[in-house]
């Protein structure tokens, strides 16, 4: 009897593919302050970059990733008045070209979500009063809203991928403990029964082919079957 494919295990809500969020340090989100004091840097499971744990006049608690040269004791500055400092959040439209930044909304008020992992910083390529065009760490280049906010500086542990893990066994715990799905086994070196592509030990064990056009959710993988095939026929418009 065959088993459902990764896909469909995702889809049922498997623990084995649930992130421990109960056990994560905090979510990360730009504080609506003018200025924080750096309190804490702390680590977190969730995130591959240290934390560093914002206390606000009010007394309440944001988290963010840390900087490059954020040290417990300093303040950072949030919003219109912030000065051009590393660490500081400014909108992207005060921010001059060439500027490396990190942790950047993507839309105005979302607290951040590109650029957060360690070590990792985009750049300003075109500031324009209508749009901010940057360059991300992959070196695509992404729109943003002039209104959008982005912290200065790169982002802390730039030296976590140096270290290799030389263990299977490292790098095993290392994705248990966030449950990702580890090893990444491809589809044509599993059995016949485990998934679609899978097949017996011939020359060519793949028997990968284009997938039904009316399979269900989760078959439709690798290769998917084209609406219609053939030269179209009838008066030209």
């Amino acid at each position: 009897m065959g088993k459902n494919i990764t896909a469909q295990k995702r889809g049922k809500g498997s623990p084995t593919y649930k992130a421990p969020s109960f056990r994560y340090r905090a979510e990360i989100g730009i504080a609506n302050v003018e200025s924080a004091l750096i309190e804490d840097i702390v680590p977190s499971q969730a995130h591959s970059a240290p934390l560093a744990k914002l206390r606000c006049p009010d007394g309440s608690v944001h988290f963010i990733p840390a900087s490059e040269g954020h040290k417990v004791g300093s303040t950072v500055d949030i919003g219109e008045k912030a000065e051009l400092a590393l660490g500081n959040t400014l909108y992207l439209k005060d921010i001059p070209e060439g500027t490396f930044v990190y942790n950047i909304e993507g839309i105005p008020g979302d607290g951040g979500k590109f650029v957060r992992s360690s070590g990792q910083a985009a750049r300003i390529l075109t500031n324009t009063a209508t749009k901010i065009i940057v360059i991300l760490p992959s070196k695509k280049k992404k729109v943003f809203n002039p209104k959008c906010l982005a912290t200065v500086g790169v982002v802390a542990g730039s030296g976590r991928a140096d270290k290799p893990f030389l263990k299977a066994g490292k790098k095993h715990h290392a994705m248990k403990a966030r449950n990702k799905y580890y090893p990444s086994v491809s589809a044509s070196a599993m059995n016949a029964v485990d998934h679609p592509y899978g097949n017996k030990r011939t020359s060519r064990k793949s028997k990968a082919k284009p997938a039904p056009k009316n399979a269900p959710p989760g078959r439709k993988v690798g290769a998917i079957r084209p609406r219609r095939t053939g030269r179209k026929t009838g008066k030209q418009s």
